[in-house]
């Protein structure tokens, strides 16, 4: 028991996350009609933001906890593969990086539906980059710790595709059922189908060189996760979940 309680620890943590960000999406609606979409916008930050860096620094410190179930690290291709992915998913993922100063109000937030871009290949990228980047890492890392964690993970994500169009046709009507028409959950299932044409120039944007530089730093960072982990590891947060 004792080997697998972080991974316990962990998943409590997602559950607690998932709860946040979900919870907090639920009830969005009715909390912006009764306190405005700025102030709600800076409530809702002011609890998830932190339960996703406790979330991540508790991950970082115990990543090689548990079982180590396998070691591929000393394989160039595996090495090579983990980063494709992982520069897969920030592209799935990027949607997440429009409208950056609706996320502290300084813009006023909005809930949208658009079908361009990576909407062509999924109307849920977020979930599907998430999903790809616990493969990736899972894949490289190896312990019964990361692979809890990850599929804490994406049982969050997979309720979350399911809840998020559950909120869009409340919010939205006929204007979602359009738009669920000519996208598919399961990427390019759509575009297979014939009821999306995949347009490469709509990537052509500014967002994605600063994907692109997210992934280069990324890279050159990860040499300095183990101080960042010591770092961690000495403070009262530390103290208070080990």
């Amino acid at each position: 028991m004792e080997t697998h309680r972080t991974s316990l620890i962990i998943f409590l943590l997602i559950f607690v996350f998932a709860v946040i960000h979900s919870g907090g999406a639920a009830v969005r609606s009715k909390a912006e009609s009764v306190m405005g979409a700025r102030l709600w916008r800076l409530c809702f930050v002011s609890l998830s933001l932190p339960s996703a860096i406790i979330l991540i620094s508790y991950f970082l410190s115990h990543r090689y906890d548990g079982i180590r179930l396998w070691n591929l690290q000393g394989n160039s291709f595996v090495f090579l593969l983990v980063w494709f992915l992982t520069a897969i998913s920030f592209l799935f993922l990027y949607p997440a990086t429009y409208n950056l100063l609706e996320i502290p109000s300084v813009l006023k937030p909005k809930v949208r539906i658009y079908g361009t871009g990576i909407m062509r290949i999924t109307r849920h990228p977020q979930a599907f980059g998430q999903i790809i980047w616990c493969f990736a890492h899972s894949l490289w890392i190896g312990t019964s710790f990361t692979l809890v964690t990850s599929l804490g993970l994406i049982l969050h994500h997979i309720f979350a595709i399911w809840h998020g169009d559950k909120r869009l046709e409340t919010k939205f009507g006929a204007e979602f059922y359009k738009f669920k028409e000519k996208t598919s959950i399961i990427p390019f299932m759509a575009i297979i189908e014939g009821r999306q044409t995949f347009k490469i120039k709509e990537f052509f944007k500014l967002s994605q060189l600063g994907i692109l530089i997210a992934i280069a730093v990324l890279w050159w960072s990860h040499q300095y996760i183990n101080i960042a982990v010591k770092t961690f590891n000495s403070s009262f947060l530390s103290e208070f979940l080990n």
